[in-house]
């Protein structure tokens, strides 16, 4: 397996890698620039110089082909993407990375198609608008889609491109759409708060996140795995999927983060993310098989011990706590 990421210098992105490089793999990542300062927080100097740099932009359908063939790719993992805020000040933007970079991914598949296995892809949870307060319950994801913003909308048109590319062409996919990822290397965005929260402690700093309400949690190791199954497991079709993780009040995680601290340094508010938090995954596990999940308590324990390590050999990054 051979493996081309776009936006693999991201959170996710750098988590594939690691896991990839641990089972003695090598991968090239697509970008616009060579920026290794997440790798660096998983992966020591060897381990990094398996992480190829082929630099371009992911709209350039001509440019991505070439970087696919080029390096042989069977599996083409799509990461790239331009998040809600950027999306909302600049649709036309956000529109040519996210969806016009996602068709420039298909295109290269099909015109590979004897070279490249899969395609698999990072939707969103986003694609769901927020829950139905008469409708309790973790929601299923066939139902009907209906985003709140330009981002979600922009996942929904991949979802759907990606049906359409299996019809017309035979291009097997997986869409993947996780929620709010937490781990070592979460620092943009604004599902990142958690994260942040967790680095602060380590620091010796107090966080306010600015939302509460029920959550999902997703340790970003669990994520990244479930993307690397969702390239190797066996698979036909074209299809999208909710990612689960720990759907809990934010309480739960500040608790979670104070028993692995030692300290109560971490506040929150009560505005619930306008996206339904407790979605149904079973559908991706009858596809995958059992999906890693690693405990809330656990997760955040690894992630607070992994900053509090790097805090103490001043390699701890705090440029994303702001002042």
């Amino acid at each position: 397996m051979r493996v081309l990421m776009t936006g693999g210098y991201g959170c996710i992105g750098s988590w594939v890698a690691k896991q990839l490089v641990d089972e003695g793999r090598e991968v090239w990542v697509f970008d616009l620039e060579e920026d290794k300062h997440r790798l660096e927080l998983l992966l020591d100097e060897a381990g990094r110089s398996r992480v190829h740099f082929v630099q371009g932009d992911v709209s350039d359908a001509p440019a991505l082909l070439s970087a696919a063939e080029r390096v042989g790719a069977t599996h083409l993992l799509h990461l790239a993407g331009l998040q809600v805020p950027t999306c909302r000040a600049n649709p036309m933007l956000g529109a040519k990375v996210n969806v016009l970079g996602t068709l420039a991914v298909f295109e290269a598949a099909s015109t590979l198609k004897g070279q490249i296995e899969r395609v698999v892809y990072a939707s969103s949870a986003a694609v769901h608008g927020p829950a139905d307060p008469d409708s309790p319950g973790p929601i299923g994801d066939e139902v009907r889609l209906a985003p709140l913003t330009h981002y979600g909308a922009f996942k929904v048109c991949n979802e759907l491109n990606a049906r359409v590319y299996w019809l017309d062409r035979g291009i097997a996919s997986i869409g993947l759409r996780p929620w709010t990822v937490y781990g070592v290397g979460r620092d943009f965005g604004i599902t990142s708060e958690p994260t942040k929260a967790i680095k602060a402690v380590a620091a010796g700093r107090s966080f306010a996140i600015g939302y509460g309400g029920l959550q999902d949690l997703q340790y970003a190791p669990d994520v990244a795995s479930t993307f690397v199954r969702a390239m190797v497991a066996p698979y036909e079709g074209a299809d999208s999927f909710n990612v689960r993780g720990a759907v809990v009040p934010m309480e739960s995680f500040v608790e979670a983060l104070r028993e692995a601290s030692g300290v109560d340094r971490v506040t929150f508010g009560d505005r619930q993310l306008p996206i339904a938090p407790d979605l149904d995954d079973s559908r991706l596990e009858a596809a995958l098989g059992t999906l890693p999940r690693t405990s809330l308590a656990d997760g955040v324990a690894e992630t607070y011990r992994r900053f509090a390590d790097l805090h103490a050999r001043g390699k701890l990054d705090l440029s994303d706590l702001g002042a």
